[in-house]
């Protein structure tokens, strides 16, 4: 007799123990927003300051790559700048020499305009003097012309050495090692002295300060959720339980999907799902991979 009242005592703590697991809707597994930061330059790493578990803010240098290269591809470039930009003409200096001898000759013009109405000249003096104007106005016509197309040439070469001189400081920012986004170093890809070249990963980093939890919800339950809902999130603690977070849905999927089969039973892993994305403040013990539950109702 006692016996029997053992086993049935057994059977009923299996059964509460189901029937605690059943007060969590969903289940999933908590994740980070990872991100791979590659090289964007090439050469050697001088610097590289950085450790797994470090803790890195965005934009901060924490490393460079060799620039010596592309500072002297620079000084290059500058020296042609300054080639470019001393065959430029200034227009009006060299043709006020042109314009002086026109307008000399119109004076002439016109003081024998009036000696020939007093008989005082001929007209043979006169047409030298308009044919001498004529010849003055196309030679300062002519080299307004080829001045002009010399600074046009020397304009397009300096725009071009200077857009070459920007991509060069564009390169030599790059060569600046820096997280794109504040968090941890998950993984570090290389080291100090090593080479490295254009979309080599160097390390990842999360902000682990804010996680998700991926969820998989029923067709039912998902007519009780929106975005921005708040809902109650339990993750791991060992043996001693679990902890409670207060978590906003921030993303629900618009698609069915099978189960994961690292969430709930066989039988369970057969059925439509959809997933959902809660985030959830991290403490510091909720850790990437970790299996965490949800409760829809905002109070037990």
């Amino acid at each position: 007799m006692n016996k029997f009242t053992w086993i049935i005592g057994i059977g009923m703590a299996l059964s509460a123990c189901h029937n605690s697991d059943n007060d969590y809707e969903a289940s999933g597994v908590f994740e980070a927003t990872e991100t791979l930061v590659s090289a964007q330059g090439s050469g050697e790493l001088l610097r590289f300051d950085v450790e797994e578990g470090m803790e890195l803010q965005a934009g901060v240098a924490i490393g460079y790559i060799d620039t010596i290269q592309l500072h002297l591809q620079k000084q290059q470039v500058r020296g042609n700048l300054q080639a470019a930009a001393a065959r430029r003409y200034d227009v009006e200096r060299q043709i006020a020499s042109l314009r002086q001898q026109i307008a000399t000759q119109r004076k002439e013009q016109q003081r024998f305009a009036n000696l020939l109405k007093d008989n005082a000249a001929n007209q043979k003096q006169l047409d030298d003097i308009e044919a001498q104007i004529a010849f003055l106005e196309k030679q300062l016509s002519a080299q307004k012309e080829t001045l002009h197309k010399t600074n046009l040439a020397a304009g397009g070469d300096i725009l071009s050495l200077e857009a070459q001189l920007a991509l060069l400081d564009d390169k030599i920012r790059k060569c600046i090692i820096a997280s794109p986004v504040g968090g941890t170093v998950l993984a570090k890809y290389a080291e100090r002295g090593e080479l490295a070249s254009q979309g080599k990963p160097l390390f990842k980093v999360a902000d682990l300060t804010q996680m998700d939890l991926r969820a998989y919800i029923t067709a039912d339950q998902l007519t009780r959720l929106k975005i921005g809902q708040t809902v109650r999130v339990f993750a791991d603690e060992g043996e001693s339980g679990r902890r409670e977070y207060p978590g906003k849905i921030t993303w629900i999927s618009d698609k069915a999907e099978f189960t994961p089969k690292t969430i709930q039973t066989r039988d369970e892993r057969a059925n439509l799902v959809y997933a959902v994305k809660i985030t959830v403040r991290n403490d510091g013990y909720i850790k990437r991979g970790m299996y965490g539950e949800i409760k829809l109702e905002s109070e037990e």
